[in-house]
């Protein structure tokens, strides 16, 4: 049974809500704001004593009332009545804060440099096979260090839409490198590129920042396989009709995901065949073409994808 001071509460935080069923509401997610209510919550515990809540559009979710509350940022009033209602804070989520990141104390801009830099000129000649120009350096405000944990290595940033560096990779330019890449320990609940990204028209979601080099319109790269809960969120809420999705055929499961999620909240969108290459690997003109080629994936082609799963 429902308990209708705590009903009461989380609509006074989250508006008015729809009854489902097995103690269910479904309410418009403060998250996305899409324009259904597709933020389900569950005001009946259930074995473990959880309130599990989800949103089916962005994908935010978490086990208890607490957690949603802290996400929101709701009101320290608030969320005492929710202990007092609730009794405890115990299963309260743990949500990961994003960790300020700094470029290496060792990075250089990789522009300007003199022709005794050896060890820069190594980096730009990596850049250079790898398809990049000096006007992509500068763009990207692409670096290399010479010494400390990425030494041999360029640095490609990643900054938010205010400008402020939020993440950056780390590419080894050895020819027999002990690790290729490297990254800083932090929360990639990020936007890659997103101080460059125009929310207006189409984008192309890809793994790499290499990849979203190489493709040079309006890409994103997702630093991996899967999509930030903060990068889907802007999707949905973003006037952008049209995504194009560019993953390697072994992200099946990736795929899938972020597929179902995007034609849910009503987009159009677009799953680019890659024949076993990267954008990076394939560059701007055969990328271009692929684009081009790509056919639109519904939620038909949703299910096709989900038996071969």
């Amino acid at each position: 049974m429902i308990n209708q001071i705590l009903l009461g509460l989380v609509e006074s935080v989250l508006g008015k809500g729809n009854p489902t069923a097995r103690g269910n509401h479904s309410f418009t997610c403060a998250f996305c704001n899409h324009k259904t209510p597709k933020l389900e919550v569950n005001l009946v515990p259930n074995k473990k004593n959880e309130n599990l809540w989800h949103c089916w559009v962005c994908d935010a979710k978490g086990k208890t009332l607490f957690s949603m509350f802290k996400r929101l940022k709701v009101s320290p009033e608030k969320r005492s009545q929710l202990i007092d209602i609730l009794g405890t804070t115990d299963k309260y989520d743990t949500i990961v804060a994003s960790t300020n990141v700094d470029l290496p104390k060792e990075y250089k801009l990789l522009h300007g440099i003199l022709k005794s830099d050896i060890v820069a000129r190594h980096a730009i000649a990596y850049l250079k096979k790898r398809g990049l120009t000096m006007i992509d350096v500068l763009k990207y405000q692409i670096g290399y260090c010479e010494t400390g944990r990425y030494a041999n290595k360029v640095i490609i940033p990643t900054y938010n839409a205010d400008g402020k560096l939020d993440y950056f990779v780390a590419r080894s330019f050895e020819k027999e490198p002990h690790r290729k890449y490297d990254a800083p320990s932090s929360d990639k609940n990020i936007i890659g590129f997103e101080n460059m990204i125009n929310w207006n028209i189409p984008v192309v979601l890809c793994e790499g920042a290499f990849d979203a080099i190489a493709i040079k319109r309006n890409a994103i790269p997702l630093f991996g396989k899967n999509i930030s809960r903060k990068l889907m969120q802007k999707l949905v809420i973003s006037d952008i009709k049209k995504v194009y999705l560019a993953l390697d055929s072994d992200a099946i499961k990736a795929t899938y995901k972020i597929a179902e999620q995007l034609l849910k909240a009503g987009k159009r969108l677009f799953v680019i065949e890659l024949d076993n290459k990267d954008p990076a690997d394939m560059g701007f003109s055969l990328f271009t073409n692929k684009i081009q080629d790509a056919e639109e994936f519904n939620f038909s082609s949703l299910f096709n994808l989900k038996l071969s799963l």
